[in-house]
């Protein structure tokens, strides 16, 4: 039936379509409930079957023996009618047992009572025609083989059927927690139904009282002031839908003035978007430019060391100087604007002492502690090296003594820790706090031109946070620890 059709159904019609749905669905239930309970009490009735036909056998047995040893001892011949009869039942019923070899006992059990029984028949054969032919030895010997297979076969039978009662106990006991739980599942069923037929009740009554309350509470979000709203036109034609699409029309007229300034939003919002995207272009701007400081007079002054070097020593370690100055400035230009691998920049770190080394005749000390596992991750290009070098012009020249400097790289579990560490003059907390606010220093005309002040605002743009550098200074000539605490990026 169509939707339109049962909503004009008058609701006793609705009423009594739910009682005779739900009377049909309990009735359904309990015939197939009461078909499951007969079903499990007619197995729990057959469990025991298997321990009944062990016993008929092992009758059958003893009936088999008990002919023969008759018409043994006194030539019977109703015995002896009797022992073909029981023989050939007691063929039948071996002949059920299973003759599968298997590791299962009682498979087993079977299969030996099965083999046996047919070789005690044959020696109850042999014994009867050795009997009739007058053979004495013979029928005694074929007699005695029988009585030994017959008390194999008895105690066989008994294990056998001792394993089977085990068996059938267990199935009996799994069929009554069975038959309980059925019971169980019965209330529940029923539960269940009285659950559904109310959820019907109130699914039918909702649908009844549904267009008034939607019209209610649309009334009161509309007079508190939501428009933007619009109730389902209804399918009836009855009083409610008129006054709902009376209702609807409202909603329009109001809706054109809420378009309008849903438009005006919509406008301010690409316009901030706007304004963020340029304050975006301004910082990756800054860090470019920021990048870009490298002075020449650094480049000037190392190749005129490669010069002089070449004119006091041999080819070989001229090429290697000129070899890491030119790693040195390829590395510069070709990471300007990337970002670099920690191993990348430990390197240029290397290529930069050994040319200082080279033009200091090996003044600098330099030690490295490195975690391995530290290497891949993506750091903004130049940001080791000139952190060495402050180490260097700042802190361990021109000092009394020998200086060193110390670079550590540590693995944490979600940032990687970098330490540049000198001997040298150290700094006091007003220069300390200086260059964490970034206030502009002057750069030695022998350096690369990347002061601290640099590092740290590009790292903050970078990360997008104020916290990761760290400078720590005891006190003059206590030398100067800067402590760089990098959020993990995979490159």
């Amino acid at each position: 039936m169509s939707r339109r059709k049962w909503q004009d159904y008058p609701i006793q019609r609705k009423l009594m379509f739910v009682v005779l749905f739900t009377s049909v669905l309990m009735l359904i239930s309990t015939v197939i409930m009461y078909f499951m309970i007969n079903s499990l009490i007619r197995r729990l009735d057959t469990v025991y079957a298997s321990n009944v036909n062990m016993t008929e056998l092992r009758q059958n047995l003893d009936v088999v023996q008990e002919d023969l040893y008759q018409y043994l001892e006194v030539r019977d011949y109703v015995a002896l009618s009797q022992f073909y009869l029981e023989e050939e039942n007691f063929r039948t019923l071996t002949g059920k047992l299973s003759n599968k070899a298997s590791d299962n006992r009682v498979m087993l059990l079977q299969k030996n009572i099965r083999s046996m029984s047919e070789d005690f028949l044959n020696y109850a054969d042999n014994a009867i025609t050795a009997k009739r032919g007058m053979n004495v030895e013979g029928y005694r010997q074929n007699y005695e083989k029988a009585m030994e297979l017959y008390g194999f076969i008895n105690t066989d039978l008994a294990e056998l059927n001792e394993l089977l009662f085990q068996n059938n106990a267990r199935s009996y006991q799994t069929l009554q927690q069975a038959l309980n739980y059925m019971e169980v599942a019965s209330a529940a069923l029923i539960i269940i139904i009285m659950v559904i037929g109310i959820i019907v009740v109130a699914s039918t009554t909702r649908g009844i009282v549904a267009p008034l309350a939607q019209l209610s509470e649309a009334a009161a979000r509309v007079g508190a002031g939501n428009f933007s709203q619009r109730i389902p036109d209804p399918d009836s034609q009855d009083e409610i839908s008129i006054v709902t699409r009376a209702f609807n029309g409202m909603l329009d007229s109001l809706n054109l003035y809420i378009e309008k300034v849903r438009e005006g939003a919509e406008k301010e919002q690409m316009m901030k978007e706007q304004e963020l995207l340029m304050e975006n272009h301004l910082k990756e701007a800054q860090l470019r430019f920021l990048q870009a400081q490298i002075n020449p007079h650094f480049l000037f002054n190392s190749l005129n060391a490669g010069v002089q070097l070449a004119e006091m020593e041999d080819d070989e370690k001229t090429a290697v100087f000129l070899g890491k100055m030119a790693d040195f400035f390829r590395y510069n230009v070709k990471k300007g604007t990337e970002d670099a691998r920690i191993a990348e920049e430990l390197s240029v770190v290397e290529n930069y002492i050994y040319i200082l080394n080279v033009r200091f005749a090996g003044e600098i000390m330099f030690s490295k502690e490195v975690d391995e596992s530290a290497l891949n991750y993506r750091i903004p290009s130049m940001i080791l090296q000139p952190l060495v070098e402050n180490a260097v012009n700042h802190g361990i020249r021109d000092m009394i003594g020998e200086g060193w400097i110390r670079l550590t790289i540590h693995n944490d579990p979600d940032r990687v820790v970098v330490v540049v560490e000198d001997n040298g003059k150290g700094m006091t907390r007003e220069q300390i706090d200086n260059i964490m606010m970034r206030v502009e220093t002057t750069h030695e005309d022998d350096s690369t031109g990347i002061g601290l002040d640099n590092v740290i605002s590009r790292l903050s743009l970078y990360y997008d946070d104020t916290d990761v550098v760290e400078i720590v200074s005891p006190g003059e000539d206590q030398g100067t620890k800067v402590i760089l605490r990098l959020p993990k990026k995979e490159i």
